[in-house]
């Protein structure tokens, strides 16, 4: 197997340090406490959650549920997503664990059907809520009365400020977690102005019920000797120089690191070493396959936006969006037409603030309108 994994979480040998972060949302949660992890996507919060939910303090002690709401749009959606991944994480855990969750959902009980085996199976589509406030008290009952502590992470949880009813969900959402004292809850989120204010507005429901925490990228050397090893442990090697030049292009950034290194593991055969070369043949592959979708999606933007985003591709990053001397440089219209633009961009993803500084979201795309600005 390819040890650089790009999806999922296939255990601590293939999982890259967060030794601290590990240690202290480990602590925190079984000391009762609510935790918000908040940071860009793709730094790994969602593979950090499953290695802490594979340490043993909480493995053998917990029911552990991971719920991802990015897709959602409504408390429908929100209730729908929650209660399928509880029944999928309770069912290999046999009969006595999934039932008693069954048997809670007296709303919607009828709906659920069985497979051969005779596991539940949760086929039901939105329509077959028919009221999601009762549904969602019924599972958090559930949560409240399991034989075993829960612990409960919902990963993109600003989502729920999209709903439509989204300030009466996040007070439901608080006043279920308030009185549920058999479980603790584990909310991620990368859109830090949104999380940010959920948790830190006086005018919010979720307003200090919780502990936040960021997530920096993996420093470059913890990643170095994280390659190094990999690369060793299946008769290839790669130097200091070649993981820094690819940590540094990418600015530490967790996925994309992994993706370069998939590509140029797979291209150093046995017994060889990978070369700076070869890390820049790499990415020129990866670009090449997603040169088709970044075209679409250039072209579909305003030509404005499109200006801004090649501009701040093209710096990297940049601290003063507005100034005289940024707008020239790039013959960019104007200031104020600059600062609209980066507010569409933003709201698309395409642009992200890191600490005061604007950047391309995706790192690969912001390679790529480089090399296309050239």
């Amino acid at each position: 197997m390819n040890p650089f994994i790009t999806r999922g979480y296939a255990g601590a040998e293939y999982f890259c340090d967060r030794e601290n972060e590990t240690r202290d949302i480990v602590n925190l949660l079984t000391n009762g406490n609510n935790v918000a992890i908040i940071s860009p996507r793709r730094l790994g919060k969602t593979d950090l959650i499953r290695h802490c939910f594979a340490q043993p303090e909480l493995k053998d002690k917990y029911y552990t549920f991971l719920i991802d709401i990015y897709a959602t749009s409504s408390l429908h959606d929100f209730v729908n997503t929650l209660g399928k991944a509880i029944l999928d994480e309770l069912k290999p855990r046999g009969k006595k664990s999934w039932e008693k969750f069954i048997m809670m959902l007296q709303s919607i009980k009828a709906e659920i059907t069985f497979d051969f085996s005779g596991n539940p199976v949760w086929g039901m589509g939105l329509s077959s809520i028919d009221n999601p406030a009762t549904t969602l008290d019924e599972i958090f009952e559930y949560l409240n009365n399991a034989d075993k502590p829960c612990i409960v992470a919902i990963d993109e949880f600003q989502q729920i400020t999209s709903y439509s009813q989204g300030e009466d969900v996040e007070a439901a959402l608080r006043t279920h977690i308030q009185r549920c004292n058999n479980a603790v809850f584990l909310f991620s989120g990368s859109r830090r102005h949104l999380m940010g204010k959920m948790f830190t507005s006086p005018s919010r429901p979720f307003y200090q019920s919780v502990i936040t925490m960021g997530l920096a990228p993996i420093s470059c050397d913890k990643y170095t000797s994280f390659v190094k090893q990999l690369f060793a442990g299946r008769d290839r090697s790669i130097s200091d120089e070649v993981v820094e030049r690819v940590y540094n292009q990418f600015d530490g950034v967790t996925l994309c690191l992994q993706r370069v290194m998939n590509v140029l593991y797979m291209n150093t055969p046995a017994g060889s070493k990978a070369t700076v070369e070869m890390a820049d043949d790499a990415i020129d592959y990866i670009l090449s396959l997603l040169n088709d979708n970044y075209e679409t999606m250039i072209s579909q933007l305003p030509e404005k936006q499109r200006a801004v985003l090649m501009a701040i591709a093209r710096e990297r990053k940049v601290k003063n969006i507005s100034s005289g001397d940024f707008n020239k440089r790039y013959r960019l219209v104007s200031p104020s037409s600059t600062v609209s633009a980066l507010k569409a961009l933003i709201e698309k993803d395409f642009v992200i603030n890191d600490n005061g500084c604007y950047m391309v979201y995706d790192r690969f795309l912001s390679i790529w309108l480089r090399n296309r600005a050239r």
